[in-house]
């Protein structure tokens, strides 16, 4: 199943996406409903979802506002350096840079989520706006000490993560966090895409585009630590919760690591797609800090 957050005529709810366009799950519903709700009764809440589906009338996606699938989760956590092809670029950029001998993480706060059609912000405070194309995983399952072999059992479904950095931040903080972090910096979707639907999560295509240029192409086969180590490794530590987001890592390509430089300017269009899913796109659009609301 696709299922997607989404507004229409004013009113939000859940949708089955499919090739007629989209079907709202709970017309009737007196309050909105997201995928989040679902995700605390996951599965059991997914279980008539694609009956409901068939016996809806499917709305144009065209004429829809669709909103991330996951908005307020309690982590959204990424993995540094996890795939051979941008460690390399990195350490042909960077001679002294010291690849991690084990996952390194950081986070994403969550209030940097984007929808995956909305427009991405420049903020006055940075000239380095730079891409990355993601797979990320939302957790369906409260967990800890989720072996490897288990850690299938707890993925809710998959969708596209565009890890926008504010590279001049990064290089600022040994945490990289706030870098990561600009309101807006986190586009996810276009949906929620179901395992079923993925079939191996290792063996997807990927790419980013600005305008219309390719930048980044590579395969989640290209993973050090794929979805299920990574899975693994975090409940470790600490326990994962239904909607959690977690970003698996991006192929060589990135702005900040090419001869010279590439950074993201006002009126670029940054589109990241990845096999099965499908793709997100977005503009890139000064910031007024002047309409920020306090």
């Amino acid at each position: 199943m696709k299922l997607a957050n989404f507004t229409y005529h004013g009113r939000s709810s859940v949708g089955l996406v499919g090739p007629s366009g989209i079907v709202d799950l709970f017309p009737t519903a007196q309050q909105p409903v997201v995928i989040e709700h679902l995700l605390r009764d996951w599965p059991a809440s997914f279980a008539d979802l694609e009956m409901r589906g068939r016996s809806g009338q499917a709305i144009d996606l065209a004429s829809v506002h669709l909103q991330a699938p996951v908005r307020n989760p309690s982590k959204f956590l990424a993995i540094a350096a996890n795939f051979q092809s941008h460690i390399d670029e990195v350490k042909a950029a960077i001679p002294e840079y010291v690849p991690p001998t084990s996952q390194r993480w950081f986070s994403k706060l969550p209030s940097c989520i984007n929808g995956p059609f909305d427009p991405i912000l420049l903020p006055p405070e940075t000239s380095q706006l730079d891409w990355e194309v993601e797979l990320a995983i939302v957790i369906g399952r409260r967990c800890r000490r989720v072996t490897v072999a288990d850690a299938p059992a707890v993925i809710a479904g998959y969708t596209i993560a565009n890890d926008i950095s504010a590279r001049d931040w990064q290089r600022r903080s040994p945490t990289i966090m706030l870098g990561k972090s600009f309101d807006t910096h986190g586009p996810l979707g276009p949906w929620l895409v179901t395992p079923d639907e993925i079939g191996d999560p290792h063996e997807l295509e990927m790419r980013c585009l600005v305008n219309g240029v390719v930048m980044q192409t590579g395969s989640t086969a290209e993973m050090i630590d794929n979805c299920y180590a990574q899975i693994a490794y975090l409940s470790t530590v600490a326990t994962l919760e239904p909607g959690d987001v977690i970003a698996t890592g991006t192929p060589l390509g990135t702005g900040s690591l090419r001869k010279p430089p590439i950074f993201l300017k006002a009126g670029d269009v940054v589109r990241c797609e990845i096999e099965r899913i499908g793709h997100i796109e977005a503009v890139v659009e000064r910031e007024d800090p002047a309409a920020t609301e306090p």
